[in-house]
């Protein structure tokens, strides 16, 4: 029997990140919740509630600035979509540099 639930589609990267915050501030509510339940005091729950909040906030302007980078960065020049440019040519088997050699049966020295 098909579901009627309707199949989610690929999200853009701002959705991900608006879903993360979230749970990252449900998270922030829900630890000083659990502290506060289990016996710990109230300052240390508070101390612990500010901290996660200063977390989140920080990773949540981490997040939105790599965002808005990588919104400006071209399609062509993006690092992993790139083409590799530069670096070593070989054109041949013999054309590598150091290592060992196979072949050759003059003795050193």
């Amino acid at each position: 029997m098909p579901s009627s639930r309707p199949t989610p589609g690929p999200r853009s990267g701002d959705d991900r990140t608006t879903e993360l915050i979230r749970w990252a501030a449900f998270s922030c509510v829900l630890v000083p919740v659990v502290l506060l339940w289990y016996g710990a005091s109230l300052a240390g729950t508070a101390g612990t509630a500010v901290g996660l909040a200063a977390v989140t906030a920080a990773c949540r302007l981490l997040l939105r600035r790599s965002e808005r980078c990588a919104a400006r960065l071209p399609e062509e020049e993006h690092p992993s979509r790139a083409p590799h440019r530069g670096g070593r040519r070989y054109t041949g088997t013999g054309s590598r540099r150091g290592g060992r050699h196979s072949g050759g049966s003059t003795p050193v020295g």
